[in-house]
Parts: C-alpha cells; sequence; structure tokens
C-alpha cells in the first residue's frame, strides 16, 4: 500500500521513499510513500523526477501507486521532486473550480455534472440549455470576491455516514476526504487543494458551449488566467493598432468595419446577378432558335469561377426557350440549366449523361450539376447531352 502524501500536504514537492516493487524492467516503480499525485477525480497528475530519472506517468492502482519513467530505476532508496510549478498551477484551477461550483449552485441552483482540466483551461458542465453573459459575468464577480476574502481551505478525514453539508452525496463509504472553503463549500475529494482562496487567484470565464445537453463553462484560474488576460489584450492591442485608436475603442470600430464590409458584400452581390443577368440576355440573344424554338448554348471554358457560371446559368434558365451546357475543365465540372419551357429536366439529363460514365451529379429541372472520375468521363457526358 503506498501512503500518499498529498493527502495531509499539498505543498510537498521533495520526499524520499522506499520501492516497494518494480515492474517493466524497471520502469515502473511502486513506492511505499509518494507525493506525486496520479489521475484521478479529472485532475491531472503530477510530473517530476525519481532518482533523478523524469515520472512520465502516474497511475492510481486502488491501493499503490504506480510510478511510470523514462528509463529504469536501480536504486531501492529515492528521492522524490514534484514538479511545484505544474502541481501549484493544477492547485489553483482544482480550488477554483470548487469555489466556482458552489457559486454556480448558490446563485442559480445549477449543480456540477462534471470537469474537466486541460493543459492550458478548464472546463464544468451545468446542466442548463444556456448560460447568459450576464449570469457568466456575475459569477465571475461573485467567485472573486471570495477570492479576494481569502478564505480558509481545510483538508478534513470524515466518516461518510456522520459527513453532512456535502455539495454532492459521496457515494464512498467508511472514511471520506473532505475539502471546505470556509462559509461555502464542502466536497468530498482527494485531490491537491490551496490553503487560502487567496492562493487561487483571479478567476477568468471566458466562453460556454453546448455539449448534448449540457452547457460548457471555460474557466481559467491563477497564472493561467492571468497569462490568458495578456494573450487577448496583445491580440486586442493588435486589433486596435490597425485602427490607430486605443483598445477600449477597438469593439465599436470594429463593429462599424463589420456593418460596412457587410452592406458593401450585399452591393457586390447585387451587380454580381445584375452583371450574371445581362451576361445571359446578351448570350440569349444571338443564339439561332433551332427547330423547336429552342435557343441552345454549348460552352466549353478551361477555368472558370463556378459561383459566376452558376449565376449566369441559373439567369439564362428564367428567359424563354433556353437551354445552356457549360463544361468546366478547372475545376472539372458539368453544369446545365433550362427554362421552364424547353421541354428539358436539367437534373434528370445530367444526372443520366453523368451516370452512364461512373459521375454523380443532379438538380432541379431548372439547374443541375456534377463532374466525373476523369477529364475524359466529363468530356462524353458533355458530348452526349449537346448532340
Amino acid at each position: 500500500m503506498t501512503e500518499r502524501l498529498y493527502y495531509t500536504d499539498a505543498y510537498l514537492d521533495r520526499f524520499r521513499a522506499r520501492v516497494v516493487a518494480r515492474t517493466d524492467e524497471g520502469r515502473t516503480v511502486y513506492l511505499d510513500r509518494s507525493a506525486f499525485y496520479p489521475t484521478s477525480g479529472g485532475q491531472p497528475n503530477d510530473l517530476g523526477g525519481l532518482g533523478g530519472i523524469a515520472v512520465l506517468d502516474v497511475v492510481d492502482e486502488g491501493d499503490r501507486i504506480a510510478h511510470r519513467l523514462a528509463a529504469p530505476l536501480v536504486d531501492d532508496e529515492v528521492e522524490g521532486v514534484v514538479d511545484w510549478a505544474r502541481r501549484f498551477d493544477l492547485m489553483q484551477q482544482h480550488t477554483g473550480q470548487h469555489l466556482l461550483s458552489a457559486v454556480l449552485e448558490e446563485r442559480f441552483g445549477w449543480p456540477t455534472v462534471s470537469v474537466h482540466f486541460g493543459a492550458t483551461s478548464a472546463t464544468l458542465d451545468v446542466p442548463v440549455d444556456a448560460v447568459s453573459m450576464e449570469a457568466l459575468v456575475e459569477a465571475e464577480a461573485r467567485a472573486n470576491a471570495v477570492v479576494w476574502e481569502n478564505r480558509p481551505v481545510r483538508v478534513a478525514f470524515e466518516d461518510a455516514a456522520a459527513a453532512t453539508g456535502l455539495r454532492k452525496a459521496s457515494e464512498r463509504s467508511g472514511t471520506i476526504r473532505v475539502v471546505t472553503i470556509a462559509g461555502l463549500d464542502r466536497s468530498a475529494c482527494g485531490g491537491t487543494h490551496v490553503r487560502a482562496t487567496g492562493e487561487i487567484g483571479a478567476i477568468l470565464l471566458r466562453r460556454t458551449e453546448r455539449v448534448k445537453k449540457l452547457t460548457r463553462i471555460e474557466f481559467l484560474c491563477g497564472g493561467r488566467a492571468v497569462a490568458r488576460a495578456r494573450r487577448d489584450m496583445e491580440a486586442l492591442g493588435e486589433i486596435a493598432a490597425g485602427f490607430s485608436a486605443s483598445p477600449d475603442d477597438a469593439p465599436t470600430l470594429v463593429t462599424r468595419q463589420r456593418e460596412a464590409l457587410d452592406e458593401a458584400l450585399g452591393a457586390a452581390r447585387a451587380l454580381r446577378g445584375e452583371l450574371a443577368r445581362l451576361r445571359a440576355e446578351s448570350r440569349h440573344a444571338v443564339l439561332v432558335p433551332g427547330a423547336d424554338g429552342v435557343r441552345r448554348a454549348h460552352v466549353e471554358l478551361e477555368r472558370g469561377d463556378v459561383d459566376e457560371v452558376r449565376a449566369e446559368l441559373q439567369a439564362f434558365a428564367t428567359l424563354p426557350m433556353a437551354v445552356a451546357v457549360v463544361l468546366l475543365r478547372e475545376p472539372a465540372m458539368l453544369l446545365v440549366a433550362a427554362s421552364s419551357d424547353s421541354g428539358m429536366d436539367a437534373g434528370a439529363r445530367l444526372k443520366a449523361a453523368l451516370s452512364a460514365v461512373g459521375g454523380k451529379g443532379g438538380g432541379s429541372p431548372r439547374f443541375a450539376q456534377g463532374t466525373a472520375p476523369s477529364r475524359e468521363a466529363l468530356t462524353t457526358a458533355w458530348h452526349g447531352l449537346t448532340a
């Protein structure tokens, strides 16, 4: 059985221990005592070194803890060194999650369904359809207020049957480890935590997303929050510099720029539509009607803008007694348009022509498009439509 030193002292980053078992030719070792936290409860494992050899993974195997190493360990007595920067970062995130979960339940009645601690950010899921920005800001403000109050965070061992006031009932029996944030939260938890809320540092709620029937809230605490705020500020500063404005004015300027761009794009679409109509009418006017009165346009293009070609063909199909077939070499495509009085179903004709050469395509009776496995096959389908 491994004595778990982190249970009683999360700040212990150096310890001595005795190797009691080895596997994998000494690359996995078991100690009589360990300060290395194994992956558990959503919190990632510690890293560091044992006897100068890097610890790659720490696995909870029930009564004992497995330490996966980068090389075989031959010593029987070793010094363990926990990567303190990583440990403290995870302590900030985990304690911050307890605080935030308690605030969300206190303020809105939202229990935390699940938690994930990632390398750069952490998330928790709550069983609601959406979380408004107002609620997010309120929760963030309340959580940071508790941080500034620097409330004690205490760890105690209690009998599960007698432990009361837990935010979430424990499914364990016997002795459980309870982490308490004074006046706010009591949770059964085996993770590592800071001694007081002030050590969590700033809590930043960044965004939410819908995940199945839950809403996922992304949060960062302490050093992560400061680093993320710095990156966000640098990005905002670059945007502001592009406008020769201050960061405070950037959001308004970006909104105005987007509105102006949307207006310009709308005008451009209208002009492209008008140009497509004029080109279609011009092409239709010079075509000589066949014996059946239908004007047929058979066009080969080495390359072209698909959107422009499509727009012109769709406009062409609105004109009387009109059929157009376009072979576009690059990108390889075959397009067909037919007016309602032409007697031709564009979708059906194109699908049949392409199916005969192993291609795929289709559409409506007025407009259709598709492609074939090769240029030769596409050309064969084209000849079938224009014969």
